[in-house]
């Protein structure tokens, strides 16, 4: 993916930083409607695009074709869908970014793991939390400190709610992958253990990575250096790449990735990591392929959209992102984090510019 601006000048990164911004909303509306993955199979999300005579995917969704698809997608799709955008509807994706962002202006970048956690009480609704995280609101609502509030009866340790978390550690750390991985680090153990949180230092990574790298391929390889070579992130990952790199077409490599992690389940993280990085490389470049191959791709497809419209976002910055994406977001976004529902999308990305140029 060639970058078209230079993050070294005050215009180039605020052109980037706006990008991965409006990368994360985007593709995080592309996947919403199809957001369950044990329903919408790749096979399954091909179909309903043939259906609707929107292959090659280079916009929003288009509305259900007939009645029977209409019950099967989320009911968030009349917001999500072609001609029916107005702004981003609310999504935890894009919560935890935003969040994500007022826990650095408040605290600063030596933040700890428990200040997270009173962030997430003050600000975060409780039903607004799914999975692991709401195990860990729970704990911390009964008093447990980290980091027994991500293992006392969560099941969800390894699932792909760090990572989802992860992009504005990026964001903020242009060019530093490693520095985007130490904070990730530290959000993620709230709720996280093993590849959960790997997961978010390497998505962290990825993001901060992909200010300097010229093409995904290479902020892939660095975002790798991150986590443990041993683990079976970094294993999935590195497969991906070896599949791309053999010529293997894109159905196919995530054909055998599906066999190589059956029975993880499709919000666990490490599955996930796989369909970003096929996104990411067979995306070859262009905004609209990475974010279609990724949501195409199946499984948790609005956070799976969300990381590598990120990641895309970022590479090429916002100027490059294609009107058909980024105009029907109209600068607003939705949000239940109390005190910024209805904020800009142009302000968050401001906000966390200048804590960008803190750490340049």
């Amino acid at each position: 993916m060639t970058a078209t601006t230079d993050v070294t000048t005050a215009t180039g990164l605020a052109d980037r930083v706006l990008g991965g911004w409006l990368g994360r909303i985007a593709g995080n509306m592309l996947g919403k409607p199809v957001e369950q993955g044990e329903v919408w199979t790749r096979d399954r999300i091909d179909r309903y695009l043939r259906a609707t005579d929107a292959l090659p995917l280079t916009d929003y969704l288009p509305g259900p074709p007939t009645e029977t698809e209409e019950r099967a997608l989320r009911p968030e799709w009349r917001t999500c869908v072609r001609g029916r955008v107005h702004g981003s509807c609310r999504d935890d994706d894009v919560d935890y970014a935003i969040l994500g962002l007022h826990l650095l202006e408040t605290h600063g970048f030596g933040f700890t793991t428990e200040q997270v956690g009173d962030l997430w009480l003050l600000r975060l609704p409780y039903l607004q939390t799914f999975t692991a995280e709401r195990a860990a609101y729970r704990n911390l609502a009964n008093g447990l400190r980290p980091p027994l509030t991500a293992t006392y009866e969560n099941p969800y340790q390894e699932w792909i709610g760090a990572l989802i978390r992860a992009d504005v550690h990026g964001w903020v750390s242009p060019g530093a992958p490693g520095r985007a991985a130490a904070l990730a680090r530290k959000d993620a153990v709230l709720s996280h253990t093993g590849n959960g949180v790997y997961g978010a230092m390497w998505a962290a990574a990825l993001v901060a990575a992909a200010f300097t790298a010229v093409t995904a391929r290479e902020a892939v390889d660095e975002a790798l250096g991150v986590v443990p070579a041993g683990s079976r992130l970094a294993r999935t990952v590195r497969r991906v790449t070896s599949l791309h790199e053999s010529g293997l077409p894109w159905e196919d490599t995530l054909a055998t990735l599906e066999e190589e992690t059956a029975g993880l389940g499709w919000i666990h993280t490490v599955p996930n990591a796989a369909v970003i990085t096929a996104g990411l490389l067979y995306g070859d470049g262009d905004f609209s392929r990475t974010v279609a191959l990724t949501v195409r791709g199946g499984l948790d497809t609005d956070s799976n959209g969300a990381t590598a419209g990120s990641v895309a976002g970022v590479m090429c910055g916002a100027a490059a992102v294609p009107d058909q994406w980024k105009e029907p977001l109209e600068d607003t976004v939705r949000s239940a984090v109390f005190g910024f529902d209805g904020v800009r999308i142009s302000e968050l990305a401001e906000r966390t510019l200048r804590l960008a140029r803190a750490e340049v």
